[in-house]
């Protein structure tokens, strides 16, 4: 969660410092929708790349057993193109379409807020 904060502070500056053609639209335009649920999976990504980095710092000390550093880059890229992959889309596709919600704040604080309750939601459904 916090990675995507800054991720979306990150383009909310940059496109504040960039860019004033409130015009810009990407090549495909995902809809509100389309972009709550890739947000909402973008989510669940970092949530469990951020999980697995914390197991690994957090490994008792005493533990003798071998273990090989994970490429959270590599790991990273391996899950956005799958990402990407299902949803028919590019990493262009998904910046530009970044980049168009982050110019229309309230839009994309509407998306965010849809991303959370899913979010939420699904925590709170009992596992099968």
């Amino acid at each position: 969660m916090k990675r995507l904060s800054v991720i979306i502070l990150c383009f909310v500056l940059a496109t504040a410092c960039g860019r004033k053609d409130k015009g810009f639209k990407p090549d495909r335009l995902l809809t509100e929708q389309e972009m709550i649920t890739i947000m909402t999976d973008v989510q669940v990504i970092e949530a469990d790349i951020n999980y697995q980095k914390q197991q690994e710092r957090e490994r008792d000390p005493n533990d003798t057993t071998p273990v090989v550093p994970k490429d959270y880059l590599k790991m990273s890229r391996f899950y956005y193109d799958q990402l990407f992959e299902h949803y028919g889309i590019t990493d262009s596709i998904f910046s530009q379409n970044m980049q168009y919600y982050t110019e229309r704040p309230e839009v994309l604080e509407r998306i965010m807020d849809s991303v959370m309750q899913r979010l939420l939601k699904a925590a709170n459904e009992p596992r099968q």
